[in-house]
């Protein structure tokens, strides 16, 4: 988890895939792949993310979801990311924001056998939010950006669903959290936990 999240054709989605087709970075993945800018979004797929340009400001970047390696990494626990070899230079200097309106989970059913089974698929957003900014880290991979969503322990009114959720800020702490300079640490705490759940056909 999270590895699926929905993008709506809403104006606030509309205006940031509208700031995104001003990076240079849109042209060269176009050449590899189709970027998405809408619909469910699964890992490997190239999406709107916000992270700082070279100057330090909010800019919205085309980028794949996933870093590469012996399989493929698509999250990241915010409680170690700062120890652990992958992420720690990230945790540091590369932090990003993936606009979402919803992540799905699937429930996660612990059976007689003792295995985790597959239930029932849920959207999830937060409490009186029109975007869900989902908190990641990005690096450059062969000269372009791939990101991971960071993962904590789950709102109360979801742990039935899953034992993890992404790190999702409010939109006003978005600048703090892509800030190189800033200390993510200080902004666990911020995360939202008030969350919103509702059934979705499989």
């Amino acid at each position: 988890m999270c590895c699926r999240y929905w993008i709506d054709d809403s104006p606030e989605h509309r205006e940031i895939t509208d700031e995104m087709k001003h990076s240079p970075l849109m042209s060269r993945w176009q050449r590899r792949s189709e970027i998405k800018t809408g619909g469910e979004i699964r890992p490997q797929d190239i999406v709107p993310v916000i992270a700082p340009d070279r100057s330090g400001e909010r800019a919205v970047f085309p980028m794949k979801w996933g870093y590469s390696g012996k399989s493929l990494l698509i999250n990241a626990r915010a409680e170690t990311a700062a120890v652990k070899a992958t992420f720690q230079n990230d945790w540091r200097k590369h932090r990003c924001i993936v606009p979402a309106s919803w992540y799905f989970e699937w429930e996660h059913i612990v059976g007689n056998d003792g295995r985790t089974h597959t239930g029932k698929k849920y959207k999830i957003l937060p409490k009186d939010s029109s975007i869900t900014w989902l908190c990641g880290l990005y690096r450059i991979e062969e000269g372009m950006p791939h990101f991971v969503i960071l993962t904590r322990d789950p709102a109360a009114e979801i742990r039935f669903i899953h034992d993890r959720m992404p790190m999702i800020l409010p939109e006003n702490r978005i600048i703090a959290w892509i800030r190189p300079d800033s200390q993510p640490e200080q902004l666990i705490g911020e995360a939202l936990t008030a969350m919103t759940y509702a059934q979705v056909p499989r």
